[in-house]
């Protein structure tokens, strides 16, 4: 059967318009607009992802190019570049953070492969973020350092399917630590993070709240050994219960943690860890942590399959809306990876999809077998009227 609408029509297909508008008309994204609708900004919006395009203009003559395929979209016509821009600028990126949060919580629990690499029933999460540099002089609300923009994003990421379960955006200049502590996490579960969220007070807070934490131990930490367990296996050095010397240290954490030091059998560098978990085996803990290197994987198929590292607007309203679009193109794709037979890399599905952006294709059946001959064009049912050797329709 040949799909009478092309790929991208079909990817758009998968957000329910009525959920969309519901989110619309909750954050009064379009009080007093005329014309250029938010769905028309969102399919703007996504195309720039998907098709990578790297500025308004390549935007609006992309889809101009495609103008006879539009009206599978929603779309009567392409946006002028200056009415994207303004959209972009007022209207509130919110929309697309609470799309975003709707898709997750309706496909989580059918799609995104269930990876369970432990044997443990606790729910294991990542966390961390990632600075996207920005220029000050273009960007001066951004302010990080004298003369350096950024914002930061801080994602919380699910080890069942590893994608994330929150993200947030922050300016470059708001710690780690804060972000972390305003979150609630469900009890038993275990989080694993680096250095940089090392806080007494939030290790007091989420082992008060039944919540199992392993991160990377500072260096110039001041404690005392109070036990010692024998390791099982040759790269565990020791394992050893600690308690935090110093007064400030034993207020804000007045408790007993576990502290993990290992020499690494492939580099052979010694890692030093901290957690509140005594049940788990110290190989486990050392595993637990290794296994949070998918968010930096994460963060690098953001980065380098999706435009966020280039921005199509200065403002923050229209940079915040082209990055929660970007999280909401991954989660796209993740799904249709998941769906498809064929084995994807997130590399090749971007590249070969961003070929086929506008084919005619089944989108499932193209997934499954992409490399098959393409079908012909949609039967045109228009009549045909013969004058002798000339036909005339």
């Amino acid at each position: 059967m040949i799909s009478t609408t092309s790929l991208f029509s079909q990817i758009v297909g998968i957000i329910e318009k009525h959920e969309f508008f519901r989110i619309v008309r909750y954050r009064k994204a379009e009080y007093d607009s005329k014309g250029f609708s938010s769905w028309d900004q969102f399919v703007a919006m996504l195309f720039c992802q998907l098709a990578a395009a790297k500025s308004l203009r390549e935007i609006s003559y992309g889809l101009k190019t495609s103008s006879g395929k539009l009206n599978h979209l929603g779309l009567e016509k392409a946006p002028h570049r200056s009415t994207l821009s303004y959209a972009n600028n007022h209207r509130p990126w919110e929309v697309y953070k609470d799309l975003f949060f709707h898709l997750l919580e309706k496909h989580q629990n059918q799609t995104f492969e269930k990876k369970k690499k432990f044997r443990f029933k606790n729910k294991l999460m990542s966390l961390d973020s990632t600075i996207m540099d920005l220029c000050l002089s273009l960007f001066p609300w951004a302010d990080f350092r004298q003369t350096k923009g950024a914002v930061k994003l801080h994602v919380l990421l699910d080890h069942e399917g590893y994608f994330p379960i929150f993200a947030d955006l922050t300016n470059g200049d708001v710690h780690d630590i804060n972000v972390a502590k305003g979150l609630k996490l469900p009890r038993n579960s275990i989080i694993a993070m680096d250095r940089g969220y090392n806080s007494y007070s939030l290790f007091r807070k989420w082992t008060k709240e039944g919540v199992y934490f392993v991160s990377r131990m500072k260096k110039n930490a001041d404690y005392q050994v109070v036990g010692r367990r024998k390791p099982k296996w040759d790269y565990i050095i020791c394992d050893q219960d600690i308690e935090w010397n110093g007064y400030m240290s034993q207020r804000n954490c007045p408790i007993t943690l576990r502290r993990v030091r290992i020499k690494d059998p492939e580099t052979g560098k010694k890692l030093v860890f901290i957690t509140n978990n005594f049940s788990l085996s110290a190989d486990t803990i050392a595993q637990i942590y290794k296994d949070r290197w998918q968010i930096e994987m994460f963060f690098k198929e953001l980065k380098q399959h999706l435009k966020i590292k280039t921005f199509v607007g200065t403002t923050r309203n229209a940079l915040l809306t082209q990055i929660w679009t970007a999280l909401i193109a991954i989660m796209l794709l993740k799904y249709m990876r998941h769906r498809s037979k064929q084995g994807w890399s997130l590399s090749n599905l971007v590249a070969l999809l961003r070929m086929n952006l506008f084919t005619y294709r089944a989108l499932w059946k193209w997934l499954d077998q992409p490399l098959n001959t393409p079908p012909g064009l949609p039967y045109d049912p228009q009549l045909s009227l013969s004058l002798g050797q000339h036909t005339v329709k």
